[in-house]
């Protein structure tokens, strides 16, 4: 499943969306800030607390220029995989990081592990096996590239928040 560069600005969200004009009240644009500082991003964080899982597929490569990366809904097989941790999104979806210990070649078989192991509940084998499509074909084209990103453990302190107009306490 190669991925297409696509010319332009990037796509806000991985699904179709459109530009709507609504009028709130200033206390409500505050409360939204307080959970993104885009107000779009905030509201989509709301609806998909709320459950409605109709929205999102379980596994979609998300293209951003030139590069792309794995967005997946969180599964206890992926999760619970050693070395691998879901960095939440916004819309309740995840990216996949691993741990410095792992190489892309050990991630790929242990998603493959994980398939011929142990019994697993219908959504976690077709999020794997999907998975395990898109690192085939990725290493296959030769587009698979490890990248670091920073994770903060949010429950081990109270970060500043990042909307307009808040200061550092």
């Amino acid at each position: 499943m190669p991925f297409t560069a696509q010319r332009g600005r990037p796509k806000k969200f991985t699904r179709p969306a459109r530009t709507l004009s609504v009028t709130l009240p200033e206390d409500v644009c505050d409360a939204l800030t307080t959970l993104d500082r885009d107000i779009s991003r905030a509201i989509v964080r709301i609806v998909m607390a709320h459950g409605d899982e109709r929205t999102a597929p379980n596994l979609e490569v998300a293209t951003f220029g030139s590069r792309a990366v794995i967005v997946v809904t969180p599964t206890r097989a992926l999760s619970g995989m050693k070395g691998v941790e879901l960095v939440p999104l916004a819309d309740g979806r995840a990216l996949i990081a691993i741990d410095d210990t792992m190489s892309e070649p050990q991630f790929e078989l242990a998603v493959r592990d994980a398939l011929d192991g142990s019994q697993l509940e219908t959504d976690d084998r077709a999020l794997l096996e999907q998975l395990a499509t898109v690192l085939r074909d990725a290493r296959s084209d030769g587009g698979l590239v490890l990248r670091r990103i920073i994770v903060l453990r949010a429950a081990s302190r109270a970060y500043p928040s990042t909307s307009k107009g808040t200061k550092r306490q």
